[in-house]
C-alpha cells in the first residue's frame, strides 16, 4: 500500500505553495501553458468555451447560478475523469482574468494530487470535520499563477453525510460567491459507485460527465444520467475516442 507524509492543517497561515512538474505533465500528455498547440489542448479549449459562457454570462445572456462550479465525473471508474479534471482545470487557468481552483472531491479514491505527482495533503474532509479549520488553511497555491488546489484531505466512513451537510453548502456559497473570477473544477466520484457523487452533483451549477469511448455501455450511461437527472447543465466528453481525428477527446453539450 502506497504510503504518503500528509502535512498538518495551517490553522491562519499563509496559504502552502506546491511545484507542479509541468514538464512531466506535458510529456503524459496533457495540458499545460507551455505545451503548445498540442491536440489535446485544442480540444480543451473547445470543451471549455460553453462552461465559461454559462459561468460568465454572454452579451444578454446572464450567468448560471453557481455556475462557477463544475463537477466532472463519469459513471464507472477508470473513464478519465480526473484526467479530464486536470485538464480542464489548466486549460481554464489559462485565461485572462481568471482564476481556478481545482477540488479533489473524490474523497474515496482521491487522485488529483497523484496525477500531478504530488503527496497526499490535508483538505476538503478536514474543513468539514474540523471546525477551527478554514479554507486559507488547507488550500495550494502552484506555480501556474492562476491555479490553486483544495487536496481531498483524510478518507472518512460518513464522507457522504459530510458533502450534504449545512457545513459543506456553506463552504460552496464562500466558494461561488468569495472571488467573482473564480472557476472551482470539482473531480468526484463515479456516479455508479458511490451515493457522493449525486450528492455533490446536486450543489454543483454544472455538470461534466466523462464517457469512455467504445467501452462504457449505453445503459452505464443513461444509469448514470438517471442519478442527475434533476441537474439541467450536464455536458458529456467522450474520451479516447478514436472516431475524431486529433486528439483523444471530443466534448458536445447538452
Amino acid at each position: 500500500m502506497e504510503q504518503h507524509t500528509e502535512h498538518a492543517p495551517r490553522p491562519g497561515g499563509a496559504p502552502r505553495h506546491i511545484e507542479i512538474n509541468l514538464e512531466r505533465l506535458s510529456q503524459l500528455g496533457m495540458v499545460t501553458h507551455d505545451g503548445g498547440r498540442t491536440p489535446v489542448a485544442e480540444d480543451f479549449r473547445i470543451i471549455k468555451r460553453p462552461l465559461l459562457r454559462n459561468a460568465r454570462g454572454d452579451h444578454d445572456v446572464p450567468p448560471l447560478r453557481h455556475g462557477n462550479l463544475i463537477v466532472v465525473t463519469s459513471a464507472l471508474p477508470g473513464e478519465g475523469k480526473t484526467f479530464c479534471a486536470v485538464n480542464l482545470a489548466m486549460s481554464i487557468a489559462m485565461e485572462m482574468d481568471i482564476t481556478v481552483l481545482l477540488v479533489d472531491a473524490d474523497v474515496a479514491r482521491p487522485s488529483v494530487l497523484k496525477v500531478l505527482g504530488l503527496p497526499a495533503e490535508p483538505g476538503l474532509m478536514d474543513i468539514l470535520l474540523r471546525e477551527r479549520t478554514e479554507l486559507s488553511d488547507v488550500i495550494l497555491k502552484t506555480n501556474v499563477a492562476t491555479l490553486s488546489i483544495l487536496p481531498a484531505g483524510r478518507p472518512n466512513k460518513h464522507a457522504t453525510e459530510l458533502l450534504a451537510s449545512r457545513s459543506m453548502s456553506r463552504l460552496l456559497t464562500e466558494i461561488a460567491e468569495r472571488y467573482a473570477d473564480r472557476i472551482v473544477i470539482f473531480d468526484s466520484p463515479p456516479l455508479l459507485m458511490t451515493t457522493e457523487a449525486s450528492v455533490l452533483a446536486a450543489q454543483m451549477g454544472q455538470i461534466v460527465m466523462v464517457v469512455e469511448s467504445e467501452t462504457t455501455s449505453q445503459h452505464a450511461v443513461k444509469e448514470a444520467l438517471r442519478h442527475i437527472e434533476q441537474c439541467p447543465h450536464v455536458s458529456l466528453i467522450y474520451n479516447k475516442s478514436k472516431a475524431f481525428p486529433g486528439g483523444e477527446y471530443y466534448g458536445y453539450y447538452d
